[in-house]
């Protein structure tokens, strides 16, 4: 038997009122998601503990079948390790986000979508601008990057994505003995990057400049027990993100590289479905994480959410169900990411569960609203592994 899960990033959302109080995933088309609600069993997991931060680290590591409360140390570590980046005792990782600084606010958390190969020339001179002798950065993909220090793991910091719009003299790093240190950083950061031909290019071609940095989602190395020994199955995981990748390193999945996967919505869907045949030859189990719902809702972008979406159902839960045999599939969101809101919520999240052995329920299609008929009601959200492989019925 194989097993498939498959997360959009962020599809939930609230009903709009645009769209005549549906949601996105009510009003796409998505045929392949209805067939898996319509003929398999389903309901809403809670992917975020009470409390806890509202963010993909989060939830994907309660969709991979760990208990965020036992395990999570945060976000930065995760995409250490998809880096290549070792943590060593006492070591700290935080994100390290490009933004646009515009009169004192955080007008845009991603930069435009700087390019990776401009942030690795960003990241190349604060490294050498002497900002701080007290850590080193680190390049990622796009604005997503990393800064690793050996302080910091007791502030308070807001991801910008939380807080477009708002003053950066309000949202600074908080508490912690470390926190005046880090704002320091962040501040005289954008007298480089300002400076920076990189940007002055940016500028120049109507682009935002990634003209500060911003961080967040600090901690210290997890320690996960292997997914093989916990579900006794050998897996991987696709996606262009490196905090999935960071999940998949330190629970011992292959973390798959797929061509033309960028974590937006010129990614490669097709692509990754083809990968995930591929390798699924070799596996037991494949993770398929699409992140560009996710950037949608964070942009407000109702006709780009949905097309993405769209594409998830067609290009890649099609091709899975078109040429796969003996399996058995999920899918599912990690969170919200609502368009009126513009930033992750903690409500639950539909699912729905295809396969042998999954007995229909009364879902009828793939949506918020439809899952509310489904036989799980709000289980936790890394119970959906055992669910998947029937250990949960």
């Amino acid at each position: 038997m194989k097993y498939v899960v498959v997360v959009g990033d962020g599809m939930a959302d609230y009903p709009l009122k645009v769209l005549k109080d549906k949601t996105p995933l009510e009003v796409a088309s998505t045929p392949n998601m209805d067939f898996i609600a319509s003929k398999g069993k389903g309901g809403k997991l809670v992917t975020i503990p009470n409390g806890m931060p509202r963010g993909s680290d989060v939830a994907n590591l309660s969709l991979l079948g760990y208990n965020p409360e036992e395990y999570y140390t945060g976000r930065g570590p995760l995409e250490a390790a998809s880096a290549g980046v070792p943590l060593g005792r006492g070591e700290v990782a935080f994100r390290c986000n490009f933004i646009t600084e515009h009169e004192g606010k955080i007008e845009d958390f991603t930069a435009g979508h700087i390019s990776s190969q401009e942030g690795k020339q960003l990241i190349e001179l604060l490294n050498t601008s002497r900002l701080t002798t007290h850590g080193k950065f680190y390049t990622g993909m796009s604005y997503r990057n990393l800064f690793v220090c050996s302080c910091g793991a007791d502030v308070k910091a807001v991801p910008p994505h939380d807080i477009t719009g708002e003053r950066i003299d309000r949202n600074l790093i908080k508490d912690g003995e470390d926190a005046e240190l880090l704002n320091k950083i962040m501040l005289d950061s954008k007298n480089i990057l300002e400076k920076s031909e990189v940007n002055r290019k940016r500028v120049a071609a109507g682009h935002n400049p990634a003209n500060m940095i911003w961080l967040w989602g600090q901690g210290k190395k997890p320690e996960l027990p292997d997914f093989k020994e916990v579900y006794g199955l050998r897996g991987a995981v696709i996606s262009a993100v490196d905090l999935i990748k960071g999940l998949g390193i330190y629970t011992g999945l292959k973390a798959i590289s797929v061509p033309g996967a960028t974590g937006y919505y010129d990614t490669n869907y097709r692509n990754k479905a083809d990968y995930a045949l591929k390798i699924i030859e070799e596996v037991d189990y494949c993770y398929i994480h699409i992140e560009a719902p996710d950037e949608a809702g964070h942009e407000g972008n109702l006709e780009m959410k949905m097309k993405a979406i769209e594409a998830i159902d067609k290009e890649i839960i099609g091709r899975i169900l078109d040429n796969l045999e003996n399996f058995r599939i999920a899918v599912v969101t990690d969170h919200p990411t609502p368009i009126e809101i513009k930033t992750h919520t903690a409500d639950a999240v539909p699912f729905a569960v295809y396969g042998p052995g999954s007995n229909r329920d009364e879902m009828k299609a793939f949506s918020e609203k439809d899952a509310d008929k489904g036989r799980y009601t709000k289980r936790k959200g890394w119970e959906l592994t055992n669910i998947l492989i029937d250990k949960i019925r």
